[in-house]
């Protein structure tokens, strides 16, 4: 029985160091599989120069691993409500050395490459397995930082970005065994140190019960598609970014990446400044204004001004926008989801995120392959924030902690 039960109210509202501890565990193990999961896209203009790729199959190349690290939070949030984060962070984590090793014998193959990151995507999984696991530690007055903080986790994107090129210069495969080191030493590190709420509910039914129960309730779509848009564009530029500005501004690889791993940097700040103002603000409200100012910097990129500081200033502002945005609609999620549930709409939430940021780097190639030119893209990406921003300020406004219950019943809020 979890003594948090027993004691008094002002006390429960106080989170233990046990709460702390699983959150720095639940952050530092997000952000090494985000690295592994992102170890193709920062060195894919040499996979480009080494292979012959044309614009299209290196867009390809960089998107399987998101494709499959976001349909794998499906089953991953699920077996997280059953099993318990504390069996599967360190198994989740030590199963991706695998492909991060693979990388080294595959470099040389276009198909080995694609077959490498396909199971390079067992990295972007571990995302369905740190929300539940946070979500069940705090209380609800602070579940919005808490899960802004783990989301901080990201910036394993940037540190792939900035590192992995400058680690690659001192050695071809020297990115790879430094990852899977990371990896090992954590996996040893999160078998002792994650440890499941004591109490916390597990759920009884199937595996395919749970997703159903899940994908019934209508606010797990909406919350897909406001997450797709936000997470969605920040792993697009993530895994596209560097490609972008070494196509478009013509910058060397190792500059293409550090400006890159900024972007990420500035989403992984603006993450949990958009769970903070979620505690105080209607997370829909918060969201709304986000998405709003990332379609204005995506309508300012798209007139291709100059990097400096025209472009560079819309692109930070664009970062800001993204990152507040996904900070806040998981503070949503954790409103309006009991916890028995909060793995299961996670992984679909989360997944429609990943799935969000895979389409984009296909279009951005196939758009610059047609028209030589990335401002359809930009205004397409303007377009969708636009769209995200009026639903959540109109339909998602409406959603209070008060009709929780509703709504986790599958019954429609009151507008």
């Amino acid at each position: 029985m979890d003594t948090a039960v027993k004691q008094s109210p002002t006390t429960v509202d106080r989170p233990s160091s046990a709460a702390y501890r699983n959150l720095v565990m639940a952050t530092i193990g997000f952000g090494l599989t985000f690295w592994a999961w992102n170890l193709i896209a920062p060195l894919s203009g040499d996979y480009k120069e080494r292979l012959g790729l044309s614009s299209f199959e290196q867009s390809l190349l960089v998107a399987v691993p998101v494709l499959v690290g976001s349909l794998g939070r499906i089953p991953a949030g699920a077996l997280t409500d059953k099993y318990g984060a504390r069996l599967m962070f360190p198994l989740v984590s030590a199963l991706t050395i695998v492909p991060v090793l693979l990388l080294i014998p595959a470099r040389d193959s276009y198909g080995a490459m694609l077959a490498v990151g396909f199971l390079l995507g067992l990295g972007g999984t571990t995302f369905a397995i740190g929300i539940p696991l946070v979500n069940s530690w705090f209380p609800p007055a602070e579940r919005g930082l808490a899960l802004g903080v783990f989301g901080m986790g990201m910036g394993g994107v940037a540190l792939s970005g900035y590192f992995t090129p400058r680690i690659a210069g001192r050695g071809e495969n020297l990115p790879y065994l430094v990852v899977a080191a990371a990896l090992v030493v954590y996996a040893a590190l999160a078998a002792v140190l994650v440890t499941d709420r004591p109490g916390r509910p597990v759920p009884t039914d199937s595996l395919a019960h749970r997703l159903a129960d899940a994908g019934r309730l209508r606010v797990t779509w909406e919350l897909s598609a406001l997450y797709a848009i936000g997470f969605g564009g920040i792993v697009a530029f993530g895994v596209y970014l560097p490609t972008y500005l070494k196509t478009w501004y013509d910058l060397s690889p190792t500059d293409a990446g550090t400006k890159a791993a900024g972007f990420a940097l500035v989403t992984v700040v603006f993450r949990p400044i958009g769970g903070w103002l979620s505690d105080r603000v209607h997370p829909a409200v918060v969201t709304a204004a986000a998405l709003g100012l990332a379609a204005l910097m995506a309508i300012v990129q798209a007139f291709d001004p100059p990097l400096a500081p025209g472009g560079t200033i819309a692109l930070l502002c664009m970062a800001a926008g993204l990152g507040t945005a996904s900070g806040s609609v998981f503070a949503l999620v954790s409103q309006v989801t009991p916890q028995a549930k909060v793995g299961s709409v996670t992984g679909i939430v989360g997944a429609m995120g990943g799935l969000g940021g895979f389409v984009p780097p296909l279009v951005m190639g196939a758009i610059y392959s047609a028209k030589g030119s990335y401002s359809i893209g930009f205004m397409l990406l303007s377009d969708l924030a636009l769209a995200g921003c009026v639903y959540a300020y109109g339909r998602m406004r409406g959603l209070k902690r008060t009709r929780v219950s509703r709504l986790n019943q599958g019954l429609r809020a009151v507008p």
